[in-house]
């Protein structure tokens, strides 16, 4: 508002002044001070039109309208009061609304002040929109790239919510009773691994002779067959092969629906001492050929097994035993079991037989190690069993 009446003519008193027109009041010269309003933030920069360095606080404002009121009030013949407080040294009064160019320039003053912490609590603020721009941001990075219908982002959890999505083995639980378990032991190879398995062994071996009883019993399949036939299983020792093996082949075998018990005619049980009917004995080749001299046998030039009939002991011939046959080929399971049952059936009185028929399964007592083809052309089929039938 300009310092003139509606009228246009001087006006006798300045508004502000006190009652003899000299002075202005204190309560107008206190609303420019710096202490009545604080000291503002800094701010980062000046603002643009404003001279580097240039005034940019409340405080600098404020002192810049004080000086050029103090101007005008020189140039109108008045002057504050001698003592009067001004600038920074003001006391904390509240103004008096005061109309007039002054308050204006107080109101701008006020705002140039209060801008500086305006615009550092809009830098604040614009701050924390970059952190929080941030986090999404990496949480979008961590829940992996947005496809082009948006179904990796419905995968990412909210702010704030764990994910329970991942893979950290560690945030895992452990099942009861899995911690500081030892892994278990490895079982080895099966009973018929072991039986289809080649062992090495030298054609040419004899031993030292010593028979050893395989420990342990193993009782009849049938205990209510009309007759209980009881063996003992030896083993020769130091010829590198398993007396437990070959202990439970011969049970096996002998117990089998397939073999010599003729439907409740016999039963076989295993023993390790006491009475016996006979001893099936795995020896090497020399001590084999030993035993089946013993019976007039002589096995040298085929090297084979046989029943030692004026003996307690059927052999079977360990190099057989450990590499098999070429009429068996590979099935060294079905011929160690051809090798129990053809001995055990001299043993309980069955004589060698030939092939009957072309194509069909071998007799057990056809001499099988030898050949598949009988004096007759007829040529049969492997075969381990008395009762291929059963």
């Amino acid at each position: 508002m300009n310092r003139h009446d509606a009228a246009g003519s001087a006006s006798p008193h300045r508004v502000g002044r006190d009652a003899t027109g000299g002075t202005p009041r204190q309560e107008y010269v206190d609303a420019f001070s710096d202490e009545q309003y604080g000291q503002p933030l800094p701010v980062p920069g000046p603002r643009r039109g404003e001279p580097e360095g240039g005034a940019s606080t409340g405080a600098s404002t404020g002192s810049a309208d004080a000086q050029e009121q103090a101007g005008r009030d020189r140039e109108a013949g008045t002057e504050p009061e001698p003592g009067a407080e001004t600038g920074a040294g003001a006391g904390h009064r509240t103004p008096e609304p005061r109309p007039g160019r002054r308050r204006h320039r107080a109101v701008r003053g006020r705002a140039a002040r209060r801008g500086g912490w305006g615009r550092t609590v809009t830098g604040t603020a614009a701050a924390a929109v970059a952190v929080v721009m941030t986090v999404v941001v990496a949480g979008e990075m961590h829940g992996g790239v947005s496809s082009a219908n948006g179904d990796a982002a419905d995968r990412r959890p909210h702010l704030g919510q764990q994910d329970l999505s991942g893979d950290d083995e560690g945030a895992r639980s452990v099942p009861e009773g899995e911690a500081g378990e030892a892994p278990e032991p490895d079982p080895g190879p099966t009973y018929d691994e072991l039986m289809e398995t080649r062992f090495p062994l030298d054609p040419d071996l004899t031993g030292d002779g010593e028979l050893v009883p395989v420990s342990g019993s193993d009782p009849a399949a049938d205990p209510d067959a009309m007759t209980v036939l009881r063996y003992r299983v030896d083993v020769e020792a130091d010829i590198g092969l398993d007396p437990e093996l070959f202990a439970q082949a011969v049970h096996r075998t002998l117990n089998d629906q397939r073999s010599w018990g003729n439907n409740g005619e016999r039963s076989f049980a295993r023993v390790s001492s006491g009475d016996h009917d006979f001893v099936i004995t795995l020896a090497s080749p020399g001590t084999t050929a030993e035993w089946c001299d013993k019976s007039g046998l002589d096995i040298r030039q085929t090297n084979v097994s046989c029943d030692s009939a004026s003996t307690e002991r059927v052999m079977i011939n360990a190099w057989r035993w450990a590499q098999g046959a070429e009429t068996y080929g590979d099935d060294m399971h079905a011929y160690r079991q051809m090798l129990i049952n053809h001995e055990v059936g001299h043993r309980i009185g069955y004589g060698h037989v030939g092939c009957t028929a072309e194509g069909a399964p071998a007799p057990v007592m056809m001499q099988q190690t030898k050949f598949l083809t009988w004096t007759n052309g007829l040529t049969c089929r492997p075969n381990p069993w008395p009762h291929p039938e059963n």
